[in-house]
């Protein structure tokens, strides 16, 4: 089974105890997907590179694409992902959504 996880929306509160393998690996990627570089106190390199910000959209989807899959595998190694998909507007605003599988054994 596939799940697709996007950057977008209100922040969401952290559960501290998933009802399931699914719902704890689901959140970790999101909370990846939406922290920068060098904003954890203890672990700077947890999270995705904001110098894409000043980029032009094809090198930032590049970017991000190789951002997301290093930080994914790194600390996440349960999500296998199967596409990462950007959304955009005219204003630069560039959203991407991660499409994984779940693989319960890590």
């Amino acid at each position: 089974m596939s799940y697709r996880v996007t950057a977008t929306g209100p922040p969401k509160s952290i559960n501290i105890a998933p009802a399931s393998v699914a719902e704890e690996v689901l959140q970790n990627v999101r909370t990846l997907l939406t922290t920068i570089k060098c904003q954890i106190p203890l672990d700077r390199a947890f999270g995705i590179d904001g110098s894409v910000i000043d980029l032009p959209m094809p090198q930032a989807q590049a970017f991000l694409t190789n951002e997301i899959f290093t930080a994914i595998r790194h600390y996440e190694p349960r999500a296998r992902i199967e596409k990462i998909s950007f959304s955009g507007d005219a204003s630069g605003r560039l959203v991407p959504t991660v499409e994984v599988s779940i693989n319960e054994v890590g």
